[in-house]
């Protein structure tokens, strides 16, 4: 059974939760302060941090830590999502599957905050490849928003971990890029391959270049064209 430090985990959501309990062994720390910060599981050989969120809150303390200790980044991404709205007592009224589907490839969008870390032997990734529930309810009273809305999110809740993906270095990150690229690619060539749009093909491109994963080659028109280094090609 993994070991708790009693530190509070105050508003911590669903999900979190039922990753750090799935990645916790017998023996493990959970909520253990290292260095000054608190780590969600914390093992003899290993840091594991899962950010279900955005990475630049957490950027500060793994450049930190990278240095003196191996860090696991643990992130979960929807394959396929359920949206539940509830009102304001919390009772369900509908539930639908989304349309949208998550990609290996939106790692990219967060990746943003340290991707030169990915290419450090101390550090890697595990993506989770999910199902899960979005739990939605009224807006309340007073909230602001920049757009106006109806709903926000009350709770993300794992239904099934469908897979695992491992970056443990650069080359790794090229395996998220969409199938049926050629060997010198554009931003707008992940666009159009992705489906997806065109500032996360750049967010990918930036990660990859930061990584050393990729190196640019030249230029159509405005875009820059890149292609694998010769690291990841030897490895």
């Amino acid at each position: 059974m993994a070991v708790s430090a009693r530190l509070s985990t105050y508003r911590e959501g669903s999900l979190h939760a039922a990753l750090k309990a799935l990645y916790a062994r017998p023996g493990d720390r959970v909520e253990e302060i290292v260095d000054g910060c608190v780590i969600d599981v914390v093992r003899d050989d290993e840091l594991v941090e899962i950010q279900t969120a955005s990475f630049a809150s957490a950027a500060r303390k793994l450049r930190r830590l990278v240095e003196d200790h191996r860090i696991a980044l643990v992130h979960p991404i929807a394959v396929e999502r359920w949206l539940v709205r509830v009102d304001a007592d919390g009772v369900v009224g509908v539930r639908r599957r989304s349309p949208k589907r998550g990609l290996a490839l939106d790692l990219f969008r967060e990746l943003t905050a340290f991707p030169e870390l990915v290419a450090h032997p101390n550090f890697r990734v595990e993506l989770v490849l999910i199902r899960e529930e979005e739990v939605r309810g009224p807006v309340p009273e007073g909230a602001r928003y920049r757009y106006p809305r109806e709903w926000w999110r009350l709770d993300r809740r794992l239904i099934e971990v469908v897979g695992i993906l491992p970056v443990d270095n650069p080359t790794d990150l090229l395996a998220l890029l969409p199938p049926g690229l050629p060997s010198q690619f554009t931003t707008a060539d992940i666009a159009v391959a992705s489906r997806r749009p065109k500032n996360l093909a750049m967010r990918a491109a930036f990660c990859l270049l930061r990584a050393g994963a990729v190196e640019c080659v030249g230029k159509v028109g405005r875009l820059q064209i890149y292609q694998a280094t010769d690291l990841n090609s030897t490895q």
